[in-house]
């Protein structure tokens, strides 16, 4: 899995490529643990670029979620495939994290929350 990150502000954009799952959710997690500051409100994932995921993957993000959500910050994802927005519809994970069709929109609602 490559990351890329861009910090706007207070929220960390991250955009992962590749596949999210049980082989690339270590490295997902120390990455993302390398940037996540204390000023950081809010996180985009920015999923146009993971093609498969899986338990491992979903883990990952409800457990950012939670972290996030913990210090009164949200997380939101963006650009998510077909075949992705599919699996989180069916694991429940959009009731508690909005889906974004662009990462500008994600971050317009995410700003200032």
């Amino acid at each position: 899995m490559k990351l890329s990150f861009k910090k706007y502000n207070n929220e960390l954009v991250v955009r992962p490529y590749g596949e999210f799952d049980l082989h690339t959710v270590d490295i997902f997690k120390e990455k993302l643990e390398q940037r996540l500051t204390e000023d950081i409100n809010g996180i985009i994932l920015n999923l146009d670029g993971i093609k498969f995921i899986d338990s491992s993957g979903l883990g990952a993000i409800i457990g950012t979620y939670k972290r996030i959500s913990k210090k009164g910050g949200v997380l939101a994802i963006a650009k998510a495939t077909p075949q992705v927005e599919r699996i989180f519809e069916i694991s429940g994970i959009l009731k508690i994290i909005k889906l974004y069709p662009s990462e500008a929109e994600a971050l317009d609602n995410i700003v200032g929350r």
